[in-house]
């Protein structure tokens, strides 16, 4: 009985504790729509990447055309010869995989570029969202355009807009 008591009591206290919290939503969708620097960055990414694919594509193709070469060509070679030529499309193979690893990688270059790019961007509205929050008294402040499971939110919460206009925008 004297459990049931105090986990009452605990339940109690939580509630009041947790009705007393302020919440806001961010639509991080809307902000960055709405910010040219992320269009701009959004764009140079997909120009760079683009770019890379069609070095990496142009290896394939060299390795693609080698192996047709070599199935023509197989009956009239020597072991020397096939070995050869095999070897010569296992490089040209690894050396796409290679560039492709270089380029689009977990550490690779598009990574890093998309890191320098966007990072300052995402601080800026970090750095604003932070300061509403403080400003207002927010405990929370979620981002409704994310897959966090929010089902409903009052637009009297969303303080996307305003986060916009202290970047300026």
């Amino acid at each position: 009985m004297k459990r049931l008591i105090i986990c009452a009591i605990c339940a109690v206290c939580g509630f009041t504790t947790v009705s007393a919290q302020k919440f806001a939503l961010v639509d991080m969708e809307y902000i960055l729509k709405n910010i040219p620097a992320y269009e701009r960055a959004n764009e140079q990414l997909s120009q760079v990447s683009k770019q890379w694919q069609a070095e990496v594509d142009a290896i394939n193709t060299e390795a693609q055309t080698l192996y047709k070469n070599y199935q023509n060509e197989v009956v009239f070679l020597s072991k020397e010869q096939k070995k050869a030529k095999q070897d010569a499309i296992v490089e040209k193979e690894k050396e796409a995989a290679d560039l492709k690893k270089k380029y689009f990688g977990p550490e690779g270059e598009l990574f890093k570029k998309r890191t320098a790019l966007m990072t300052p961007i995402q601080d800026e509205i970090y750095n604003a969202v932070k300061d509403i929050a403080e400003l207002r008294g927010y405990q929370l402040v979620l981002d409704r355009a994310s897959d966090t499971g929010i089902i409903f939110g009052s637009p009297k919460i969303d303080i996307s807009s305003e986060v916009l206009r202290k970047l300026g925008y």
